[in-house]
């Protein structure tokens, strides 16, 4: 059996929540391998709406194993919260979730050391979404933090207040107001939570469950180009958001990967700080937010919008070794007279086709324009219902990209997709 993945191919909010929901149908393990509380996966069925943080999305279809990932932190609290939520729409969570032994916590002094370095940077900040998510990696990089196998121990007390120490020392080096014990007791409590859930040694599980012919279906967060490695740095996230992340972060060798899913939106979106070639400063980038709803699904922070980017997009797909491409929003579209798809740059002056390594260069997008297909395609239930336009924009993408787009959503609702045929 395979390890198949689902990631983001651009800066994140593509809608990876919504295709591994329709896809956990077919798969009977569904495993998060990377990331917080900060990711927000959008689910929409029935007429109902959840947004998940950490939970897997399979979580909702009947007979999955959802399996938390070691390659995640996990805050207690966000947590506990999440799950209740599931569960009060009659979701069993407590038999379809998993977490590895592995997985770091967030504890809520990472929150408070996230805040107080964000603050310090002034006008050169990130855009974190002071979950804690950087300095629980920091921690957890530095071999001092607290994983979920610790809340077992007898002494796990005192592991988290030694953790704590150190982070109030650390906090000594910043004009920063702080009161470390306000949520220390709701932690604690939500750690004990934990115990309700098979807390297991993830890497066996998950090759485990490959090796008696259950296939995996990983699902990653964030995008590809907030790699903490190959992202826009040093506008990235603190993990690896890209294809080989799934291995590390379930403890599955390179072999074992098979399809590979990387979902894009018909434009872009991005939040926070950081380069962005194609946005728009202009009313066509704040009418893509109104009709695309682009806030964010955790923090609610309005989303800056742009054109679809075939130069970024084309690194991601290299990363990631992409096997199939799903397209998200392009019924967002439908009205526009014309849609503009960036195919180069001129980066300092000079033209090229690759993903500049300074960030922070002078990148003018060169675009090519489709002619739009100004008819709605959120009640299409087939390919061929699609416009004559809609399939022109299409081609055009497979062709540039060279790899096919084998699902396309034409809308938030599960039902609202439509997968192509071979």
């Amino acid at each position: 059996m395979k390890l198949d993945v689902v990631l983001g191919l651009q800066w994140g909010d593509e809608g990876k929540g919504k295709i591994v929901d329709v896809l956990a149908e077919t798969y009977p393990v569904i495993a998060r391998f990377q990331g917080g509380p900060n990711a927000g996966h959008s689910i929409h069925f029935e007429g109902k709406k959840f947004v998940l943080r950490s939970v897997p999305s399979g979580s909702f279809r009947k007979g999955t194993i959802n399996i938390i990932g070691s390659g995640v932190v996990l805050d207690p609290i966000t947590f506990r919260e999440e799950c209740e939520n599931i569960k009060a729409a009659g979701i069993p969570l407590e038999e379809r979730l998993y977490i590895s032994k592995k997985t770091h916590l967030i504890l809520p002094t990472h929150r408070i050391i996230d805040a107080a370095q964000e603050a310090s940077k002034g006008k050169s900040k990130i855009g974190s979404t002071l979950k804690g998510i950087g300095p629980t990696y920091t921690d957890k990089v530095s071999r001092v933090g607290l994983r979920v196998g610790d809340i077992l121990a007898p002494n796990f007390h005192e592991r988290f207040e030694a953790l704590k120490a150190k982070h109030i020392e650390y906090l000594k080096g910043f004009d920063f107001e702080y009161n470390a014990e306000e949520h220390e007791q709701e932690w604690l409590e939500a750690a004990e939570y934990l115990k309700n859930f098979k807390i297991i040694d993830g890497e066996y599980f998950a090759n485990e469950c490959l090796d008696t012919n259950k296939n995996i279906l990983a699902e990653g967060a964030q995008g590809s180009m907030l790699d903490i490695d190959f992202g826009s740095y040093p506008f990235v996230t603190s993990s690896n958001t890209i294809c080989p992340g799934a291995c590390v972060g379930l403890g599955v060798a390179p072999g074992r990967i098979g399809r590979v899913y990387g979902i894009f939106k018909a434009y872009c979106t991005r939040v926070g700080s950081g380069p962005f070639p194609t946005e728009l400063f202009d009313e066509t980038g704040e009418e893509l937010r109104n009709k695309g709803f682009e806030y964010g699904a955790v923090t609610g922070r309005p989303r800056r919008c742009g054109w679809l980017d075939l130069v970024a997009l084309k690194y991601a797909i290299m990363l990631n070794g992409v096997t199939d491409l799903i397209m998200m929003k392009a019924d967002v579209m439908d009205t526009f007279d014309t849609i503009k798809v960036a195919t180069g740059y001129m980066v300092n002056g000079e033209p090229t086709n690759k993903f500049p390594f300074d960030t922070q260069s002078e990148i003018v997008p060169v675009y090519k324009e489709f002619k739009g297909w100004k008819k709605p395609l959120c009640d299409t239930k087939s390919e061929s219902e699609f416009p004559y336009e809609f399939r022109v924009f299409i081609k055009f993408i497979e062709e540039e990209l060279k790899v096919p787009v084998k699902i396309i959503s034409v809308g938030p609702d599960r039902e609202q997709t439509i997968i192509r045929e071979d």
